[in-house]
């Protein structure tokens, strides 16, 4: 079985491409090639209308209730970063960020990684709080910081304004708990000291030399705990593996008892080596029953608002399904290829249309849709589905169900 998940794929007309989406303006033969030997159709990845996060869309899309297990961001990505979080931590995710004379400049400070390596370390070197924590870069401009022990709580705020020309905010207690209360001032010591490290530090003049953003304050945002869902052991009794770029998409797979599989040159970003994935992707099919790669960039493409870009991303993912057909047995590999959300690239950012989606291999019921889009496969085989009925529709392809009832 392999799941691929395409970030962020659905999208909407796009005035830039004669008003179609960048699936119908492109031309990507291996994808409607796939999408002419299986069967299409749609995928809410949480229920029509909800506007999904990646982190519960794919909560969702692997098989459990966002509604039921989600409990915040941090720590899943904390966790997909490779910290060893204990299981009642408390997890963050950060931004290293520009503020020019207290004002937010830019959220993700120029979206350039340089040097954030040695900030992270000589953040650890220098700080100091009342408990013990873990601080990690994470990919792109992003970073995860643990907080250990007790009397601590997920219910703060955001220091994140989540827009630029505003001012960071003081993180705060959500419920007026001393544990929020307590967590809340550990997290302003901790930005405020890490403030003291990042201003003037040599990174961030070696920056401006190259004319990028000095990564100078850190935003804190998506308080989490660990969520509570049963593995795919548990669930399927299936050995599984995830190839993903993005600590996020690693930390839900690990908490779904997923083995990580690392891979050279694999970056989530534009310049990702999808042959690299690609191999990875065909070799972990040889040894595991179940296979979730995950491909970040077109929803990268979408936020930039560039459709062109995202037309090119995916190719990649054309590459990839490429590559599937070639070296799989039809009759003894079954495939579903979906994105987590749609994000349109007029809008830059998520909303709630369905995702296309398709089923290749096995034992499927193909239809008559022969164009992978969001317009064609409203008419698919499939109708219209829930995230959560992806997992269970690939194992009854691959006959590892069992039968409810006599």
């Amino acid at each position: 079985m392999l799941l691929i998940i395409s970030d962020g794929l659905g999208d909407v007309q796009c005035p830039d491409l004669q008003n179609k989406t960048p699936l119908e303006f492109g031309t990507f033969s291996n994808l409607n090639k796939m999408c002419k030997e299986g069967i299409c159709g749609m995928m809410d990845p949480i229920r029509p209308g909800i506007t999904p996060g990646s982190d519960t869309a794919h909560i969702a899309i692997l098989g459990e209730d966002p509604y039921k297990y989600y409990q915040g961001r941090g720590y899943l990505e904390a966790l997909g970063t490779g910290l060893k979080p204990g299981a009642d931590d408390v997890g963050f995710r950060l931004n290293f960020g520009t503020v020019t004379d207290g004002i937010i400049e830019d959220r993700r400070a120029g979206r350039s990684p340089l040097g954030l390596s040695r900030l992270v370390r000589d953040i650890n070197d220098s700080v100091e709080l009342d408990v013990p924590f873990q601080f990690k870069e994470a990919t792109g401009t992003r970073a995860a910081l643990i907080l250990e022990g007790d009397d601590l709580s997920n219910n703060v705020t955001d220091g994140d304004p989540h827009a630029i020309y505003e001012k960071p905010k003081m993180v705060k207690a959500a419920d007026g708990s001393d544990e929020a209360k307590r967590t809340a001032d550990i997290l302003n010591d901790f930005v405020a000291k890490a403030q003291k490290v990042l201003v003037g530090h040599p990174v961030n003049q070696q920056r401006r030399e190259k004319s990028i953003l000095p990564a100078n304050y850190l935003l804190v945002r998506g308080a989490g705990l660990r969520p509570k869902y049963p593995t795919f052991q548990e669930r399927y009794g299936v050995s599984a593996a995830c190839i993903a770029a993005t600590a996020l998409i690693r930390g839900v797979a690990k908490c779904y008892g997923f083995d990580l599989i690392d891979v050279e040159g694999m970056t989530g970003e534009y310049d990702t080596d999808i042959k690299a994935k690609t191999k990875a992707t065909l070799e972990a099919l040889q040894k595991y029953d179940f296979v979730f790669t995950h491909f970040k960039p077109t929803d990268t493409a979408s936020h930039d608002g560039d459709p062109q870009k995202k037309m090119q991303m995916i190719g990649y993912v054309d590459y990839l399904v490429s590559m599937v057909m070639k070296v799989s047995d039809r009759k003894d590999t079954v495939v579903a290829l979906t994105g987590d959300h749609t994000t349109p690239c007029m809008i830059g950012n998520h909303t709630g249309e369905p995702v296309p989606i398709m089923f290749w291999g096995g034992r499927v019921r193909r239809d008559y849709v022969n164009h992978f889009d969001e317009i064609s496969c409203t008419s698919g085989g499939l109708g219209r589905i829930r995230g959560r009925d992806v997992v269970p529709m690939l194992m009854n392809q691959a006959s590892k169900t069992k039968i409810f009832g006599a």
